[in-house]
């Protein structure tokens, strides 16, 4: 008879581990007026910048391999929202690591003299861009809505910890309007959130394994 591998706190270790590197980098990552002003923190803060994108790209790795860990808080209640939301949220953990990359490319360019600050703001309006960036963000948010509200809905969870993912997507359009809720810490928000989805999945595991070795136990007694 083969070992069962447990395969969930693993599931639910890593999923801690990306929203951690995620909160370090944006906290982290230099905020600049305009793309000339991140050219020059570049050459600055030439460390500092590749920290950042090495950062995102845990995140975006850490957090993929945590999202089967959030699957078992959904098993019946939920569980339709909450692979939709996985799913979404996915694309997000993707873009993430492109973002990472695109973050190291721009890094190269800028130490080796290869791109210009005047030619800065036409690259960043290039329609293409723009584009993946705006379909990274909004998966990524648009995921981690469906999540919370899958969550609230299988109550597998405190409803304390869907809220704080529902308070986090509620940043973004306030952001526009009180700066204040656009800083980089609303990204905690984010990081306590999953992290009380990888304590509970963990826990959850833990009594379904404790529950099966008394019915395993009784019934060969």
């Amino acid at each position: 008879m083969g070992m069962r591998i447990d395969w969930v706190p693993a599931s639910a270790a890593s999923l801690v581990a990306g929203v951690t590197a995620l909160g370090l980098g944006a906290t982290l990552m230099p905020a600049g007026d305009s793309p000339a002003d991140s050219l020059h923190m570049i050459e600055q803060e030439d460390f500092r910048w590749l920290a950042v994108s090495v950062l995102f790209f845990v995140a975006a790795v850490g957090m993929t391999l945590g999202l089967p860990a959030v699957l078992t808080l959904t098993p019946n209640r939920g569980s339709t929202l909450g692979l939709l939301g996985v799913a979404v949220f996915l694309i997000g953990c993707l873009g993430t690591a492109g973002y990472a990359m695109l973050l190291a490319f721009f890094r190269a360019l800028a130490l080796s003299d290869a791109v210009r600050a005047e030619a800065l703001d036409d690259v960043v309006a290039d329609p293409g861009l723009s584009g993946y960036l705006f379909a990274w963000v909004a998966a990524f948010y648009v995921g981690e809505l469906l999540l919370a509200l899958a969550l609230l809905r299988a109550r597998t969870t405190p409803r304390w910890i869907p809220m704080l993912l529902v308070a986090h997507v509620a940043t973004l359009p306030l952001g526009a309007l009180i700066p204040f809720l656009g800083a980089s810490w609303t990204i905690v928000l984010l990081a306590v959130g999953f992290a009380g989805i990888a304590i509970s999945a963990n826990n959850r595991q833990n009594v379904i394994g404790t529950t099966g070795l008394l019915v395993s136990a009784r019934s060969r007694s």
